[in-house]
């Protein structure tokens, strides 16, 4: 039996929750024993969604706030990453089918073209780079 993708829609509306758990061993920048919350991609994209227009916020900063915002030390780093793609692909295709720019996740203040995140997006980085531009954010 073929196995059948995921779309983003489905990778975005899962019905997960988010966790925090105890690191057993330090694990990339977070120290053994800390709280680490895993997020979900809904909680990503609440997230970005509140980024203001004209400003960019970092992967990082992102990680902290959402730390501090579910009463943990830190964010997973692995998971974090993944969740932005997630947003930023499901947010593109809503574009594509129609929805207006102001109606989807502004990916774009939170992947700045160098990020290992926008080299992996599917529909490359000529929109990310023309968002980026309009807000008068660094490309």
């Amino acid at each position: 039996m073929a196995y059948k993708r995921k779309s983003w829609a489905e990778k975005m509306n899962a019905a997960a929750q988010h966790k925090v758990e105890m690191t057993d061993k330090a694990f990339s920048d977070i120290p053994e024993g800390s709280k680490m919350l895993i997020a979900t991609p809904q909680i990503v994209d609440a997230y970005v969604r509140n980024i203001p227009e004209g400003t960019h916020i970092t992967l990082q900063q992102m990680r902290k706030d959402l730390a501090t915002e579910y009463n943990a030390d830190y964010s997973c780093p692995v998971t974090s990453g993944i969740f932005v793609r997630i947003v930023a692909e499901h947010a593109y295709e809503e574009l594509q089918q129609g929805k207006s720019i102001d109606e989807i996740a502004p990916f774009w203040r939170i992947i700045d073209l160098k990020a290992p995140t926008a080299k992996k997006l599917t529909f490359g980085t000529d929109f990310l780079k023309e968002q980026r531009q309009k807000e008068g954010l660094p490309v």
